[in-house]
């Protein structure tokens, strides 16, 4: 196993409402010294999930929601923030009454993900939930969020979609219906 580079310092240079913008001086293990910049997260670093919810065998739901990063009306999974005190699974559970109107019965955790490990500290909490039933819960959204279904037989139709960017939807939603396949309860 390599040796992690030793941290020589570390220092935010640029902070906003959400995020910080830490420096960090790296000393690799060959004597080579270099500053890296990352985007850290504000916030209380309980953690994010990200929900495949799925209303049958085969089908998924999405939800539609403006993103500023985009400028644009995105669809991807359900996924939201962490509380301080809460479990990822009622995290999963609470994000996906407030999103997409309904509850699990079945949460199970799948794996963890990061967007861009090279510049951000973030990480997300895949959650394959199942046994769905309607309800909501308020949630933070400024505007009612659309639902849609996609069929997991079709994901690579989502790339053709514009409105469908997000490379971590696309991993949870590969990965559940790769798990789903093995477990016998989806074929393609």
């Amino acid at each position: 196993m390599r040796q992690k580079p030793s941290v020589l310092a570390r220092e935010i240079v640029a902070s906003s409402r959400l995020f910080r913008i830490e420096e960090v001086q790296l000393r690799f293990s060959n004597g080579v010294e270099r500053t890296y910049e990352r985007l850290v997260g504000k916030g209380s670093g309980y953690g994010a999930v990200m929900i495949v919810a799925m209303v049958d065998a085969e089908h998924a739901l999405l939800v539609e929601e403006y993103c500023g990063g985009t400028e644009d009306y995105q669809v991807s999974l359900p996924k939201g923030l962490v509380e301080p005190g809460e479990d990822v699974l009622d995290a999963a559970n609470r994000e996906l009454k407030e999103e997409a109107g309904f509850g699990a019965r079945q949460l199970e955790l799948l794996a963890e993900l990061s967007l861009s490990p090279g510049y951000m500290s973030q990480k997300i909490q895949v959650v394959l939930a199942g046994d769905l039933y309607p309800e909501t819960l308020p949630g933070d959204e400024p505007e009612p969020m659309r639902v849609e279904r996609v069929n997991l037989r079709q994901l690579s139709s989502l790339v053709d979609n514009p409105q469908f960017s997000e490379g971590r939807a696309l991993a949870a939603l590969y990965l559940a219906r790769d798990i789903l396949i093995q477990r016998g309860v989806l074929s393609l």
